[in-house]
């Protein structure tokens, strides 16, 4: 530069900032935090963790101790496979008292029974003589169908007025002693819930969160992207990709037919029960993907609108504004159903 031509002074300063700084890198952009990944098993299925640590987050090592106890005590509350669970001994009491309950199991119960009514009864809890009675509980499959006789008595112990929470102590009451509780279609997703209260307790405010493919995410990954989450193809003996969605603070559950269950005779049996036939269902719908606040709701409705089939399942979440993927299999063709801006989720290229 010519020494008779006066510098900017803004460029004067950059060059002294540059001069002055470039040892101490200050104008070098802060490395981005690498994720960290934690994951084990739990509810019989694995569970795993990704998250962004901040300077105060307690060591890896720490947080997965958290996270273990954390799912080891919802597991021995809520588990219908383990007989010391706090669900299993309320089960085995052929009583209708009033029985003292703990606030998660009292918590899982309210939003399940709330969800059963909005499903008008598609989402029933009690539905664990007949979930039994088919092989898809703690008991082993059968290898024939059910007599009638036997769906009918089952049914008789299940419906969603077979049980109440007491509004004034934290009490259950079952109003039939042979009543049999089960959460399996709910429990993983307050579980997800739960452990995502703890990133955020632990001042974490990006992570994901999955156990047996229920999700919750927030803030972003690596390099401020969201979060992609792929949903598989609805087929029983491959693994692909069926669809990617971006997202952001926000729970996601995925129910399908088309892994568990067993065949007699040439038919499938699905391992969706449905509490008004005692019959698996058998609707075309083949998975449905939830978007929710929570992802223990997600995990409910995903069950719920699973028993209901496309048309119903449909109509209720269009009432309800809850972003739905329906995969509906007919003649080996699958048709997508859409509902309430889960497109706008989407993430169209997958590289």
């Amino acid at each position: 530069m010519h020494p008779s031509i006066p510098r900017p002074r803004a460029l004067m300063a950059l060059i002294a900032l540059l001069a002055a700084g470039a040892g101490l890198g200050l104008l070098r952009p802060e490395p981005p935090v690498a994720e960290l990944h934690m994951s084990g098993r739990t509810m019989g299925t694995t569970y795993n963790v990704k998250y962004r640590p901040t300077q105060n987050t307690p060591p890896l090592k720490s947080m997965q101790l958290e996270v273990d106890a954390l799912l080891a005590e919802i597991n021995h509350t809520m588990s219908t496979y383990d007989p010391e669970s706090e669900l299993s001994r309320l089960n085995r009491l052929h009583t209708t008292d009033w029985v003292p309950a703990s606030a998660s199991l009292r918590a899982v119960l309210k939003a399940a029974l709330e969800v059963g009514v909005q499903s008008e009864g598609a989402f029933d809890i009690t539905v664990g003589p007949l979930v039994n009675l088919w092989g898809f509980g703690p008991e082993v499959h059968p290898d024939r169908i059910p007599l009638e006789a036997d769906i009918a008595a089952a049914r008789a112990r299940s419906g969603l007025d077979k049980v109440t929470l007491s509004e004034t102590q934290p009490a259950i009451r079952k109003h039939h002693p042979d009543v049999f509780l089960d959460l399996s279609g709910i429990a993983k997703g307050y579980g997800v819930d739960r452990v995502a209260e703890l990133m955020t307790a632990r001042g974490i405010e990006h992570y994901m969160v999955e156990i047996g493919g229920e999700i919750r995410v927030h803030g972003f990954k690596e390099h401020e992207t969201l979060w992609r989450i792929a949903i598989e193809k609805p087929l029983s003996g491959e693994r692909s990709v069926h669809t990617m969605l971006a997202l952001s603070d926000i729970a996601l559950a995925t129910s399908g037919n088309y892994r568990n269950f067993f065949e007699i005779d040439g038919r499938r049996y699905s391992h969706t029960i449905d509490p008004t036939t005692g019959w698996p269902v058998d609707n075309h719908l083949v998975s449905v993907t939830v978007l929710a606040e929570t992802s223990m709701r997600a995990d409910a409705w995903a069950t719920a609108f699973q028993v209901l089939g496309p048309e119903r399942a449909m109509a209720i979440a269009e009432r309800l504004n809850l972003p739905v993927l329906f995969v509906i299999e007919r003649d080996g063709q699958f048709e997508e159903r859409a509902c309430c801006s889960f497109q706008r989720y989407r993430k169209q290229e997958l590289s």
